[in-house]
């Protein structure tokens, strides 16, 4: 069991991090990122760009060269090989993300999902560096179906799984025919992942939708981690509520005698949320603050580093505190750094630096690589565009370390 000094899980070698990179290839994200710096260029680009895709403006090639090129893998499934196979030669694994979001598409379009899905699964299972595929449970459900359910799932103060079985019996007989195939297609899922070895990491959703997400979850997990951890759920951990959710899912898989598989995240959906509780008058699901969060994550990274025997975390996080946390704590307890039930990822294109220099040394690390037609991941290049459109924030720390290597390598 080998261990290592702080020095070597640094955050700040940029040798390391963009080996990858050509000198090109630097100059290209180093004037992406400095572009994404300008938030009036941003606004006016997240507004523009999904309408002028969908009027067949010839903006695809400028897309695909830019910030498509920077953060997605490609636009199917056989163009991610290149990514993976780059990325595997780096000790990076890869998270497969199948680029389709939330909608009312129908039977026919969640029909249609969930194979794409199987595809990916049946494509991981031959490549060992891409372990894990993310899955939208909005993919193969309709979202005010969703909505219903979490609302019937209020009621009470029952666990998750009965609060979840009483609001069913409370579904029309279509609805509750409608949410059979749902769990049919989740289970179609699961039961693939674990014929193929391979893990699916089911996303977070919007606070009111997110509970029936959790309970079938909950109930894949019981099912199908029984030895091995084959289904994640999600927890953003920018909700008040989901620290002491976490630690209900730990006893309940500690009670149950499964694994319970948790990736946590800050959150994705923070405006929105807000937004919205205001509107509607309730209280915020959000912390109410930055320093909240970052507590209620780093104490889950310790949680789930207390009871690996029921728990496989993964550490989904661009802070470099709490990665680095999580590799310190990893070395304190003398485990290894490799361990099966203890993983780091960040998303492709962003905190090399973490990804690359956690590789390095020795840890389990992967990059959550999107990929699908441009058209339907423009959704997601626009998140990625408006997260970083502040240059103090994750805009400045990318263009800093990039023009470090760009000095280092004498890149005018």
């Amino acid at each position: 069991m080998s261990v290592v000094s702080k020095s070597h899980i640094a955050f700040d070698n940029t040798e390391i991090a963009f080996a990858y990179k050509s000198d090109d290839d630097l100059k290209a994200a180093n004037f992406l990122f400095s572009s994404m710096g300008f938030e009036w260029l941003v606004k006016i680009g997240t507004r523009i760009t999904p309408w002028a895709v969908r009027s067949g403006l010839p903006i695809k090639g400028m897309i695909r060269k830019t910030i498509f090129r920077q953060f997605v893998g490609g636009e199917s499934l056989d163009a991610t090989k290149v990514v993976a196979n780059m990325l595997a030669g780096y000790n990076v694994q890869s998270i497969l993300d199948y680029g389709v979001e939330g909608g009312e598409d129908g039977e026919d379009g969640f029909d249609h999902s969930m194979q794409e899905f199987l595809k990916v699964i049946d494509y991981a299972s031959g490549v060992p560096s891409v372990p894990f595929i993310s899955i939208k449970v909005t993919g193969i459900a309709r979202f005010a179906l969703l909505e219903k359910l979490d609302d019937l799932m209020h009621a009470g103060t029952d666990t998750l799984v009965n609060r979840y079985q009483k609001a069913l019996s409370l579904l029309g007989q279509n609805e509750q025919a409608e949410w059979g195939r749902v769990v049919e297609r989740m289970q179609m899922l699961c039961e693939r992942a674990a014929e193929k070895q391979v893990a699916v990491l089911v996303d977070a959703e919007e606070t009111w939708i997110q509970d029936p997400v959790d309970a079938l979850t909950c109930i894949m997990m019981d099912k199908y981690n029984r030895h091995t951890c084959f289904v994640y759920n999600t927890v953003q951990l920018y909700r008040h509520d989901r620290l002491p959710f976490l630690r209900s899912m730990v006893e309940a898989a500690k009670l149950r005698n499964f694994i319970l598989g948790a990736k946590l995240v800050r959150g994705a959906y923070m405006e929105k949320e807000r937004h919205r509780a205001e509107d509607k008058n309730y209280p915020s699901p959000i912390q109410p603050d930055k320093e909240s969060t970052d507590r209620d994550y780093d104490e889950a990274i310790q949680l789930c580093l207390d009871h690996l025997e029921s728990v496989a975390v993964i550490v989904a996080t661009h802070n470099e505190h709490s990665n680095r946390l999580a590799a310190e704590l990893v070395m304190k307890k003398g485990l290894p750094h490799n361990h099966p039930h203890v993983h780091f990822s960040q998303l492709y294109g962003m905190s090399d630096n973490i990804t690359f220099n956690l590789a390095h040394a020795g840890f389990s690390v992967s990059k959550y690589v999107p990929f699908g037609p441009i058209e339907d991941v423009v959704p997601y290049l626009m998140r990625r565009a408006q997260e970083n459109s502040s240059v103090g924030g994750q805009t400045g720390r990318e263009l800093l370390l990039l023009r470090k290597e760009m000095k280092r390598r004498s890149i005018k």
